[in-house]
């Protein structure tokens, strides 16, 4: 773990959605950027001089190296100063924190991917190393998204959509708000695209839960919901790993805004996480 802030420079700036961008960066020393490692599921922090920092998940694969990426959303002043930054523009990048996901412990089983919202931009992270490795049985993303224009990575997602299958990734969308693009969508890729919620991607799928591990991000009214059809499948508390960004400021477990739980069970969210079991969340009161 680093406690220090290095110069970054953005290479690229992709619009995604109206709220959000795809930042690529590089660090500027060469011998900081070859030594940068990082596991799906870590954040790093973000410092704009003169404006503050901001903890944010590595949205990139660490199987190709020499750049990473950040999927900002247009929230608050630090992120609305952020999306106004430029091609060539200079910030601070302390990391990277937090367990990540236990990637090589789930090799050669079967890892679902459950995205709601944002919560596509770590799960992507996993997806691509999945990919990439090819050390995993078969791989399954249940993206839950409002609307067409609301699908992050929204190239990428109609790619696997469309020649998945070819990479072992079974892919199904569910869209709450109807359009022409999403009903297109639809009668091309059904029943794996769906007006709905993204429980209902689970109808029609069988898993051997022996050997099945689900990864679990966004919004949090979902975990609920996602958890309970895990659960009704019988699949171990174990083998459901959620990464819960919630309250998260210095990265380091110092300013104690994460710490959530009682006097018999306290978590740092920044230290401890961001990525827990459901067996945690069991056992720690408000982990989710």
């Amino acid at each position: 773990m680093t406690f220090q802030t290095h110069d970054a420079r953005i290479l690229e700036v992709k619009e995604l959605t109206s709220r959000e961008k795809l930042f690529t960066l590089r660090f500027v020393d060469p011998e900081i950027n070859r030594s940068f490692k990082y596991k799906p599921g870590q954040f790093v922090i973000v410092d704009i001089r003169g404006f503050g920092e901001f903890p944010i998940s590595l949205c990139s694969t660490p199987t190709r190296e020499g750049y990473f990426q950040l999927c900002v959303r247009r929230a608050g002043r630090m992120t609305k100063y952020m999306h106004t930054l430029k091609e060539g523009d200079v910030i601070g990048i302390r990391g990277p924190y937090g367990n990540g996901f236990p990637m090589e412990k789930m090799e050669g089983s079967t890892l679902i991917l459950v995205a709601g919202g944002l919560g596509m931009a770590p799960l992507r992270s996993v997806l691509w190393y999945a990919l990439d490795t090819g050390k995993y049985e078969k791989i399954y993303l249940f993206y839950g998204t409002k609307a067409y224009e609301d699908i992050l990575f929204r190239d990428e997602v109609i790619h696997l959509l469309k020649h998945g299958e070819d990479m072992n990734c079974h892919v199904k969308l569910a869209y709450e708000v109807e359009s022409p693009s999403c009903i297109y969508l639809e009668k091309g890729y059904s029943p794996r695209v769906c007006k709905g919620v993204v429980t209902d991607l689970f109808r029609g799928e069988t898993f051997d839960v022996e050997n099945t591990y689900a990864l679990i991000c966004g919004p949090p009214v979902m975990y609920k919901y996602v958890i309970k059809e895990l659960l009704d499948r019988k699949l171990s508390p174990g083998r459901i790993y959620m990464t819960l960004e919630r309250r998260m400021r210095c990265g380091v477990g110092k300013c104690g805004h994460c710490i959530v739980g009682t006097s018999t069970s306290i978590k740092y969210v920044c230290k401890d996480g961001p990525v827990f079991t459901y067996w945690d969340a069991l056992s720690t009161r408000g982990l989710i």
